[in-house]
C-alpha cells in the first residue's frame, strides 16, 4: 500500500485518457512549432499535472538532433533525468505552487536541518498559503536568468495557475510577453475563467478530457488493486471522470458515506433525527471526510432534482451547500451545526 500512496505526478510515467494532448505536443516539438507557454485546463484529477511532468521530463531528456525518432513522450524510469524530476532536483525544472505558511515553512526547514526530510504523505499535512504571491513568481525570473544545463530546455510548471493573486498574475504576464529562448511554461488550470484574459491569449491550449468510466476503472485497479470489482465500478461512476477523485473516494470510504447520506435524505420529512445528528458529528470530526461530503451532497441534489416538487427550494439548498462549506473553511464556522442545519433543510425540501 505504501508504494501505491507514493505515486505522484512527479514520478508517475503512466497516463491514460490524454493521448490527444500528448500527440499534439509531440507533433509541435518535431515540427519546431512549439509555443512558449501552454495551458492545461480541465477538472481536477484527470491527469493535468501528470501530463505536465511527462512533458517536462521529455523536453529535459530530448535530443533535438533525433526529433524524427521520437514516437511518444515517454522516457525510461531508470534514466537520471526521470529520477531528478521525481525528487525535485533537476536544475532546469522549476515548479511554482503555493508556498508553505511561515509556521510550517520553519517546521520544514528545521526538519531538513536535522536530517529528517518529510515524505510526500507528511508534506501533504503541511499548510500552504492561500495564493501564489508575486514574490513566488519573481523567483521564475531568477530561474530563467540562469544558464541552462548543457544549453537545453528550461521548463516551468505552475500548479496551479488559478492560485495566483492579481499581483502574481501581472508578474507572470510580463514573463509571457518576453519569454526566453528554449523555455516552456506549463500552466495547470482547473478553471481558465479565473485567469487574466491577457494570460490566456498568450498561451496555447492542450485538450484535456475528463476520463470515461472504463478508463477510471482501469486506473483504479492499477492504483488500488485491493478494491472489489463492484467497488471499482461504483467509484468510477461516482468520480465524474476524475481518477484523482475516485482514489480519494476510495481512501475515505465515500461509497459508505454516500449510502448513509442517501438513507437520511431520502427519508424526507420522516428522517431520523438520531441518524442525522450522529452522521453530522462523524463527518465534522474528520477533515478529509468533511471535505468530500460537499461533493457528495451536491451529487445527491443533482440526482434527485427530477423528483423534487419545489426545484427552486432545491436550488437554494445547492447554494447553501456551497456557501456553508466555504464559510466553514474561511470563517471557522461550526461544521457540525452547519451540517445539521443544511441536511435538515434538504430533508424538508424532498
Amino acid at each position: 500500500m505504501a508504494e501505491e500512496q507514493s505515486i505522484t505526478p512527479r514520478n508517475n510515467n503512466f497516463l491514460l485518457g490524454q493521448d490527444e494532448a500528448q500527440e499534439i505536443f509531440l507533433r509541435a516539438y518535431k515540427t519546431d512549432t512549439l509555443h512558449h507557454a501552454f495551458i492545461l485546463n480541465g477538472p481536477q484529477g484527470v491527469g493535468k499535472a501528470t501530463l505536465a511532468y511527462k512533458i517536462a521530463r521529455f523536453l529535459l531528456a530530448a535530443d533535438d538532433k533525433k526529433k524524427a525518432e521520437y514516437t511518444s513522450l515517454n522516457i525510461s524510469e531508470n534514466s537520471p533525468i526521470f529520477q531528478q524530476v521525481a525528487n525535485g532536483s533537476h536544475p532546469d525544472l522549476m515548479v511554482l505552487e503555493r508556498d508553505f505558511t511561515e509556521t510550517d515553512k520553519k517546521k520544514l526547514i528545521s526538519a531538513i536541518k536535522h536530517g529528517e526530510v518529510p515524505d510526500e504523505a507528511e508534506l501533504a499535512t503541511y499548510k500552504r498559503s492561500a495564493f501564489i504571491r508575486v514574490d513566488d513568481v519573481r523567483k521564475v525570473n531568477d530561474f530563467l536568468a540562469k544558464t541552462s544545463f548543457n544549453d537545453g530546455w528550461r521548463v516551468v510548471i505552475i500548479d496551479c495557475a488559478d492560485d495566483m493573486n492579481q499581483s502574481a498574475a501581472n508578474a507572470l504576464l510580463k514573463i509571457l510577453e518576453e519569454p526566453p529562448a528554449r523555455t516552456i511554461l506549463l500552466l495547470i488550470s482547473h478553471n481558465t475563467g479565473s485567469l487574466l484574459p491577457t494570460i490566456r491569449s498568450r498561451c496555447a491550449r492542450l485538450p484535456i478530457h475528463t476520463l470515461d468510466n472504463t478508463t477510471v476503472a482501469s486506473l483504479l485497479r492499477r492504483y488500488r488493486p485491493d478494491l472489489s470489482s463492484a467497488m471499482v465500478q461504483k467509484l468510477a461512476e461516482m468520480s465524474g471522470g476524475s481518477i484523482g477523485k475516485a482514489i480519494l473516494y476510495a481512501d475515505v470510504d465515500a461509497v459508505e458515506i454516500y449510502d448513509d447520506l442517501c438513507a437520511i435524505l431520502c427519508a424526507g420529512n420522516r428522517y431520523s433525527v438520531t441518524k442525522l445528528l450522529d452522521f453530522s458529528a462523524e463527518m465534522a470530526k474528520d477533515t478529509e471526510k468533511f471535505n468530500v461530503l460537499q461533493g457528495l451532497i451536491l451529487q445527491f441534489l443533482k440526482e434527485h432534482v427530477s423528483e423534487c416538487k419545489d426545484v427552486e427550494a432545491l436550488y437554494q439548498c445547492w447554494q447553501k451547500t456551497q456557501r456553508g462549506f466555504a464559510d466553514c473553511a474561511g470563517v471557522n464556522m461550526d461544521k457540525r451545526f452547519m451540517l445539521i442545519t443544511l441536511l435538515t433543510e434538504i430533508c424538508k425540501v424532498l
